[in-house]
């Protein structure tokens, strides 16, 4: 049976933070998780707007002239203050190091179907590749560059007049879709992981793929 105690998130930003509040949204009622911690990279970012007004406790750590260990270290000793259980990055724009990953989950989602286009600008690196289909992955963090194992995709067809903007204005909705669907089977301990491949116990109304 899950835990019936919400498990505690923190959410990492660098931006807007679209999916913060697709997260924020979800965390409410009987879902088995909350989340209890904002932190942003970068000062006065709307992300922080949107976690003030759920009434969530934010921070602002900045990466500038910081070495990459030492600012993960004092990210993880905010989280680990908050008793936090498991993180998620909704737009954060840094790439984390071993020592910040171990001892809990951390997931991220990512606009492009990986392992295809990691890294930045994905629905651009899609229109340029030619590809006839896009979209979305979630996936847990690892050391690298979204390559971690993959939780979740959705497919969203590339048509002949899209721009980066409306590519990815399309993926967006599924990114919401998977981040907060992904959140659920991490809080309710309903994903296993071997290797790469990450096995998780499917409720009825649940993919693991999702066309657009």
């Amino acid at each position: 049976m899950p835990d019936t105690v919400p498990r505690r998130v923190g959410v990492l930003v660098s931006g807007r933070g679209s999916n913060l509040q697709a997260l924020l949204d979800a965390c409410v009622g009987d879902f088995p998780a909350r989340v209890v911690r904002v932190i942003s990279n970068i000062a006065g970012v709307y992300a922080l707007e949107r976690a003030e007004r759920a009434g969530i406790p934010t921070s602002v750590l900045s990466h500038a002239g910081v070495p990459r260990a030492a600012f993960d270290a004092a990210l993880r000793a905010q989280l680990m203050d908050d008793g936090v259980e498991i993180v998620c990055l909704a737009g954060f724009m840094r790439v984390l190091g071993a020592e910040f990953l171990e001892g809990w989950p951390v997931i991220n989602v990512h606009p492009a179907l990986l392992p295809a286009f990691p890294g930045l600008h994905g629905p651009r690196q899609a229109i340029a590749g030619g590809v006839v289909q896009a979209g979305a992955t979630v996936h847990l963090v690892d050391p690298g560059v979204d390559t971690g194992p993959i939780l979740g995709q959705a497919s969203v067809p590339v048509t002949d007049d899209d721009t980066e903007d409306t590519l990815a204005g399309r993926i967006l909705p599924f990114e919401h879709r998977l981040l907060v669907q992904a959140l659920r089977q991490v809080a309710e301990g309903r994903v296993q992981v071997e290797g790469r491949r990450a096995h998780i116990a499917l409720k009825p109304s649940e993919q693991r793929w999702i066309v657009g």
